[in-house]
């Protein structure tokens, strides 16, 4: 299938793909977050079917939430708001075309579009308005809010990896863990908005009054904490 070798030659290292031997129409993709967001260093599973007419229809695609909304266009029934899969309204320059549009698009469009910087501008109302008096503000405090829902979602995936993922759930929060805690520690401060990131091991540091050494291993441990403080 065409999209098979796009995805094989031209998939970023920031996303994953999984197909099912015996449902060639069924595939299952991991996105990570990006820096600079309040998805950042988080994982984001969604499943994608193709319909039997597909290109000529988009594909059907749901998000695996746990039950938590996080962003405006991902419900905490699986489902994806998009214009590119004809979920929602836009511009035909933004809605799915047979001839051009891809699988590929399809995952880094919900990773550039729907996980961006600002997801409380994501509600159609909100992104064409100025940004202006409180709007900021209630920006600032949906990325917060997000931002828990998204270590509550990493927890959930730590307990419960979805199958064919489990050695990329383990790995990817062995290597973040650490940082992931850290930047939770100094969003709490102040010392930064959620989504900037914060120095490694600084704030840990400080919590714990003494020098902590970094260890990759204990990633479950520091997301177990963390996540007891939110």
């Amino acid at each position: 299938m065409r999209e098979w070798r796009i995805l094989e030659k031209h998939l970023p290292d920031s996303i994953w793909v999984r197909v099912y031997e015996n449902r060639i129409d069924l595939l299952t993709a991991a996105i990570a977050g990006s820096q600079g967001t309040p998805y950042h260093d988080g994982l984001y599973f969604f499943d994608i079917r193709f319909p039997h007419d597909y290109p000529n229809s988009p594909p059907w695609v749901r998000y695996r939430s746990f039950g938590f909304r996080m962003n405006p266009n991902l419900y905490a029934n699986g489902r994806v708001c998009l214009s590119l899969i004809n979920t929602w309204v836009g511009n035909r320059t933004e809605k799915w075309n047979p001839g051009d549009s891809t699988i590929l698009q399809l995952l880094i469009s919900i990773q550039g579009l729907v996980l961006n910087e600002r997801p409380y501008y994501n509600e159609p109302t909100l992104g064409v308005l100025p940004r202006m008096f409180s709007g900021d503000k209630m920006s600032n405090v949906y990325s917060e809010d997000t931002f828990v829902l998204s270590c509550k979602t990493m927890l959930c995936l730590l307990r419960r990896p979805p199958k064919g993922f489990e050695s990329l759930v383990k790995s990817h929060f062995k290597e973040r863990g650490f940082e992931i805690l850290s930047a939770m520690m100094a969003y709490r401060s102040g010392e930064c908005r959620v989504g900037t990131g914060a120095s490694v091991g600084n704030f840990v540091e400080q919590l714990a009054g003494e020098k902590v050494e970094r260890d990759r291993g204990c990633a479950c441990f520091c997301l177990s904490f963390l996540f007891s403080s939110l």
